[in-house]
């Protein structure tokens, strides 16, 4: 039986959508003794819900915690993982815990009898991510980089979920044997339009958190420079921080060609010729999965885990990380050949790969 733990709501955001596939998977083979979220499943009774005190909040919010990114992330995280490992109490042969989240829960759990401590990455390894976010205001900082350490050393397995999350462990000196390659799910809601309506005006799509570390900067660069008259590019998500408010604000002001639009990104994507992922790091990247599955094409960089489900000139184009006019130039080309479609762009490995999960469909889903 396994146990797991998350420090992002049940199917809410890409983290969430990873948790709940895990928990799913775990309750359909049988082997799901419970799990601890913020916010569990409506109606689940193996879900456990783990709520924040009011001080932790007050100071992660309310003091100048909440400038720094990077501890906003490292305190709501440490909270939780205090909280669960207070807790944890039954043990089971299995504990799974989220990298960043899980040292006190694996010390309790390893202390109360549990046989097996998985870790679950999200992200390259922490010294893959570090080299990679030297760009700007990162979710890293020291505190965080030590403690994944300390989380690689106590897990028997690491999972993860892309073979460049794969190949950074194993450059980092983790050996393969500990390594445990898993599939992500796009969530059945995301599939193509049953028709496009042909429109003159060139769409360009983003979603995901809004800041440096994901290449925002290079992507607004790159379409500043698109010679195009009709051209519109839209940002489905936040911003992290004040100094990116108004980095965004100033863009926004200059060009009206460029729109947020938080919330539900389906829409969005129906009406869109092209997503972009331009991000420094990320271990497999929901949001230009679920583009494929809309059938729109994609372009993302070499530091992104899905490229390796990218079909050159057949769904999209892989380019360097962190070139501008790498991804204005292929922009250029889905322009004059456009690959849109009312088909699934995701190839055929991908749903090769795929675990039948009929439960996933039942997953809550929560822009």
């Amino acid at each position: 039986m396994r146990t797991l733990t998350c420090n992002s709501s049940y199917g809410r955001g890409g983290l969430g959508q990873h948790f709940a596939q895990l928990v799913e998977e775990s309750r359909q083979d049988g082997e799901l003794a419970h799990y601890y979220t913020p916010s569990p499943k409506p109606g689940d009774g193996k879900g456990i819900r783990v709520e924040r005190k009011a001080w932790h909040t007050w100071l992660v919010e309310h003091t100048p915690v909440r400038l720094i990114p990077s501890w906003r992330v490292t305190l709501y995280n440490e909270f939780f993982d205090r909280k669960v490992a207070n807790v944890l109490r039954h043990p089971n042969d299995h504990f799974m815990g989220f990298a960043g989240e899980s040292l006190h829960s694996f010390r309790q759990a390893r202390d109360i009898g549990f046989d097996t401590l998985e870790l679950i990455s999200p992200t390259s390894h922490v010294d893959n991510a570090l080299d990679r976010h030297q760009t700007g205001n990162s979710w890293l900082n020291g505190f965080q980089v030590r403690k994944l350490r300390r989380e690689y050393e106590r897990a028997d397995v690491i999972y993860v979920h892309s073979e460049y999350t794969r190949q950074s462990f194993i450059d980092a000196g983790i050996p393969p044997a500990n390594l445990e390659r898993t599939y992500l799910h796009v969530h059945p809601r995301f599939h193509p339009p049953n028709h496009r309506s042909p429109d003159d005006t060139f769409r360009i799509m983003y979603v995901g958190r809004v800041d440096v570390t994901k290449g925002i900067p290079v992507l607004l660069e790159a379409f500043d420079q698109l010679p195009i008259d009709d051209k519109e590019l839209t940002l489905v998500g936040g911003w992290s921080s004040r100094s990116m408010r108004k980095y965004m604000e100033r863009w926004l002001a200059r060009d009206l060609s460029i729109q947020m639009a938080p919330g539900d990104p389906l829409p969005v994507l129906h009406q869109a010729d092209v997503f972009v992922h331009p991000t420094y790091e990320d271990g497999f990247g929901y949001a230009p999965m679920e583009a494929l599955a809309c059938g729109v094409p994609v372009i993302v960089t070499e530091d992104t885990g899905m490229k390796e489900y990218v079909r050159e000139g057949q769904n999209g184009y892989v380019v360097p990380t962190g070139s501008q006019q790498a991804i204005a130039d292929r922009l250029m080309q889905l322009h004059r050949t456009p690959l849109t479609a009312t088909a699934s762009h995701l190839p055929s490995a991908y749903t090769e790969e795929r675990r039948a999960l009929p439960t996933l469909a039942d997953v809550a889903f929560n822009a």
